[in-house]
């Protein structure tokens, strides 16, 4: 038997671990069932975390850790996949191509950035999408400080003003001030082609939000689209032209193109349509996680967002539930009935929530130390040793990080 799992993101990495502990569980040795994780890279991005300086170091290594839990890890990015012959094709570094066949597949290949076809975009803007965008930004904010001071090296133009957008704005006035000098007055612009900042973020935590912005000089232009880019400066829709050198793409993410070359549903975003056992609707043997899928949470209507903890929970679940069909044993219905959300507002510490009807339970430093904890312990993969490990997979307790997140039935 072969279980594969495609990405080696939150949603894969927590997929191997708990179809290891199932198998660990039920007595099942890794030459009767193979676990084989497919990734360019065996390591976890921290992804959450890169709006934050020094990206180069956000990336954790998983080999050792696949190691202790007898996961086959094999180097390379799936690119095709024949859901009738049961097979992948993975696509390596170097160009080669090798064919693996399964007998379930859980695809967790996460989201990329939505970039639009704006004038300038592709050759001009930035992103902290993930770690190589990361750290071409990190280098390009260091190399404005060896410039001559002037409107464009001191401006930065974030546009989106979703969760990404806010984090990057309220980090980099500080992050700028480091780089440039204390004495630096950098000026940061969020540009929001809707009428609000933290547009799904409710009307109670707008006023923190905005009020952090404030105290951290950022500016806010709203109802207001970037037109066009070039090296020294962006139009907006308005027709106003600001001279930046440093042009912050936040706006919109789009599930992995991997997901078009199943044959199911797909929403929006391109996120496969799963059940609540997190099965592809309507093709045998394929399961899918995190930003790679569009799962209920509950059952009042309430479904997960490309964030980090769902995307842990749900890879959990995925990965148990793809081992139980094979092991022949009961799978386990995904629930997740506590939403928390901790955003990081800079220099004004942070803001927890809870619920899908937020509720403001922190603010502030109270908060920002809740936020530290995210950031510096839960974010990261679990211990090497194969006991704790495979005990941190539990899909009913993945990922709590002492915030409440099991969600009971």
């Amino acid at each position: 038997m072969r279980l594969v799992i495609a990405g080696a993101g939150f949603a894969g990495m927590y997929a191997a671990l708990s179809a290891a502990r199932l198998r660990d569980i039920e007595n099942i040795s890794p030459a009767e069932f193979e676990i084989v994780l497919v990734a360019p890279k065996p390591a976890l991005v921290i992804r959450p975390r890169l709006y934050e300086p020094n990206p180069e170091t956000l990336a954790a290594p998983l080999k050792e850790l696949l190691d202790a839990v007898s996961v086959v890890y094999v180097q390379g990015s799936v690119v095709t996949v024949d859901t009738k012959a049961r097979t992948v094709g993975v696509l390596n570094a170097e160009g080669a191509r090798k064919i693996l066949s399964y007998h379930r597949l859980v695809i967790a290949t996460g989201s990329r950035l939505f970039r639009p076809n704006i004038p300038g975009l592709a050759e001009h803007g930035f992103s902290v999408d993930n770690l190589e965008d990361a750290i071409a930004l990190d280098r390009h904010l260091h190399k404005l400080a060896a410039m001559p001071a002037s409107s464009a090296r001191d401006t930065v133009i974030i546009a989106g003003a979703g969760f990404t957008g806010i984090e990057v704005a309220t980090a980099m006035p500080p992050r700028l001030r480091t780089i440039f000098g204390k004495d630096a007055r950098p000026r940061v612009i969020v540009v929001e082609r809707g009428p609000l900042v933290a547009p799904n973020m409710g009307e109670y935590l707008r006023p923190i939000i905005e009020d952090a912005l404030r105290t951290a000089d950022v500016e806010t232009r709203l109802n207001t689209a970037v037109a066009s880019l070039d090296k020294s400066g962006v139009m907006l829709s308005t027709g106003e032209r600001i001279e930046t050198a440093t042009v912050i793409w936040t706006a919109g993410f789009r599930a992995n193109p991997l997901t078009r070359k199943i044959p199911a549903a797909r929403d929006n975003f391109g996120r496969l349509l799963v059940d609540r056992w997190l099965h592809v609707l309507s093709v045998p043997g394929v399961f899918a996680g995190g930003d790679a899928a569009r799962a209920a949470c509950d059952d009042i209507g309430n479904y997960a967002p490309m964030s980090y903890q769902h995307a842990t929970r749900m890879g959990a679940f995925a990965g148990n539930n793809a081992a139980a069909e094979l092991l022949g044993v009961p799978a386990r219905r995904y629930h997740q009935k506590t939403y928390v959300i901790c955003l990081d507002l800079g220099e004004a510490g942070a803001i927890l929530t809870r619920g899908w009807d937020p509720e403001v339970e922190a603010v502030g430093e109270s908060a920002g130390k809740i936020k530290r904890k995210i950031n510096t312990i839960c974010v990261y993969p679990p211990k090497t040793e194969r006991s704790p490990a495979l005990a941190s997979a539990d899909p009913e307790r993945v990922a709590d990080c002492g915030l409440g997140q099991k969600g009971e039935e």
